[in-house]
């Protein structure tokens, strides 16, 4: 990926804003007239390649884009800004020292760990070293639970559930807990699961083996239009 793109008032949003959600993006507030800015710009260019994609560089010629410079309310350049999630969340103004732009581009875009590299690799072997590493680190937990719930063997689900109680509830987290549980019943077909259901319905409401069965399909069927039904007919067996 590009670290380095020029912005203008009509790419800003896309280039800058919209690309903060994200990485973090630095933008670089310059004009070729001004002598302070022929040297912070290399600097930037340098130390912002040297991230490898993990950091974008923008760069806004203020007299060709005020509308941008304007929404900065610039008042001297070189200005530098660190956008993330379509917010500043820091800056400088004027030249500085490489080693001191290092230490501002470190703090608002810190280099990733080594237990964020292993999350990115995304392989079994890599995920279980992130969670050795980090035992609370809930995106590590649920990466791991995740590849092992879609291998499809008995253990690594009943291992996929085991890693899953140790991380808060989400929507997320309650589908791979349905995907762990279930088992193939979810992959029979529409007659399969409706025959399940309708099997399930009539133990649900002295078996809770049979209602989490039941409310773990339902999960797995998404938006179907037949979820709202079978949740009605749960809902009268139970109360």
């Amino acid at each position: 990926m590009t670290a380095t793109l020029d912005v203008t008032d009509a790419t800003f949003e896309t280039e800058v804003l919209e690309r903060s959600t994200q990485l973090p993006v630095v933008v670089d507030l310059w004009a070729s007239w001004c002598g302070p800015c022929r040297t912070l710009g290399p600097i930037l260019e340098k130390l912002v390649g040297e991230r490898n994609g993990e950091v974008l560089l923008a760069k806004v010629d203020v007299d060709a884009n005020t509308r941008v410079a304007a929404s900065f309310q610039v008042q001297s350049i070189p200005a530098v800004y660190a956008v993330r999630n379509k917010k500043v969340v820091s800056g400088f103004i004027g030249a500085q020292p490489e080693a001191t732009v290092r230490a501002w581009l470190a703090e608002v875009a810190p280099a990733p760990s080594e237990v964020d590299l292993l999350i990115a690799a995304g392989d079994e072997t890599s995920l279980r070293k992130a969670v050795a590493l980090e035992p609370a680190n809930t995106t590590a937990i649920i990466s791991l639970a995740s590849v092992l719930i879609a291998n499809g063997t008995s253990d690594g689900k009943k291992e996929a559930l085991v890693f899953l109680e140790r991380v808060p509830e989400t929507a997320e987290v309650r589908h791979l807990l349905a995907e762990a549980r279930v088992g193939d019943e979810a992959a029979g077909g529409d007659d399969a699961v409706t025959a399940k259901l309708d099997a399930l319905l009539d133990r649900v409401k002295e078996d809770p083996a049979a209602k989490q069965e039941y409310i773990d399909l339902l999960e797995l069927m998404g938006d179907d239009a037949r979820v709202a039904g079978y949740r009605k007919a749960l809902t009268a067996r139970l109360f």
